[in-house]
């Protein structure tokens, strides 16, 4: 992999990460597109690197509210901080039993699967269309509602469907206050994706002699920066009721993915 194909697809994976069109379905696109030659093990290495980078940088945009989660933990009181991180922990649970079950399964499924990719894009466009044209409120998250989302998040584990996008409409399909659900959104997935790596790490999955570190970090950078711009972009988005925009890309997207995949 060159510095400017890592570069690309750092940009790629930082701004879809947050925009409601599926990172892990348009990384696959790109490898696609580029003609990644990587062997598995580096190309997934690639893709968890990238993942990290973007969680470093929800870190930043919300680290006055993650430490008050980190407050949560440690308190023995049960007011709204306490409240919030148990809510955050029951929405990871779906996703890390299925990551835990399945692992792979899961990893199977993240090798050019274009045409996989271009069905479930379109399935992304449905309930991003369908979240644009709810009823606006000013509700919160509750304990239920967090594992429902919970639940959408571990479907988005598929390639083409996105994460943000998925619980983003979920929550306000539940009648969650849009910029709420943003950020219940984007923090909830930042412990998920540390245990993934950590995980790794541990079990060896992330080990190769024969990666090449100057792309790998310069991809991570630009994912950082990329991330940065799109998540604060994309409350905003959320807040002005425009998700209906990025159903019609999805949609665009992912038969365009199928047309490409039957080539």
């Amino acid at each position: 992999m060159s510095i400017l194909e890592a570069i690309i697809l750092g940009i790629i994976q930082g701004l879809t990460e947050f925009l409601p069109v599926s990172s892990s379905g348009h990384l696959e696109l790109g490898k696609a597109i580029l003609g990644d030659n990587s062997l598995p093990e580096e190309s997934l290495l690639f893709t968890v690197v990238l993942h990290f980078a973007t969680a470093l940088s929800t870190v930043v945009v919300f680290r006055k509210e993650i430490g008050e989660i980190v407050k949560g933990l440690f308190q023995f009181q049960w007011n709204d901080q306490a409240q919030f991180s148990v809510k955050i922990i029951l929405s990871m649970m779906p996703a890390a039993v299925i990551g835990v079950l399945f692992n792979d399964q899961i990893e199977a499924l993240f090798s050019k699967q274009i045409l996989l990719v271009g069905a479930m894009l379109v399935i992304t466009g449905l309930l991003l269309f369908l979240a644009d044209k709810a009823k606006n409120t000013d509700k919160n998250v509750t304990f239920t509602n967090a594992f429902i989302i919970g639940i959408a998040q571990a479907i988005a584990i598929l390639p083409g469907i996105s994460r943000s996008g998925a619980t983003i409409s979920t929550s306000v399909l539940l009648g969650i206050d849009r910029e709420k659900a943003a950020r219940f959104s984007f923090l909830m997935v930042v412990p998920l994706i540390f245990g993934k790596m950590a995980k790794d790490l541990l079990d060896g999955g992330i080990t190769s002699s024969t990666i090449d570190i100057m792309p790998m970090a310069l991809g991570a950078i630009a994912a950082f920066v990329a991330g940065l711009f799109a998540c604060n972009w994309m409350i905003a988005l959320v807040k002005k009721s425009q998700l209906k925009y990025f159903s019609y890309y999805c949609f665009a997207a992912g038969i365009a993915a199928v047309g490409y995949s039957l080539i």
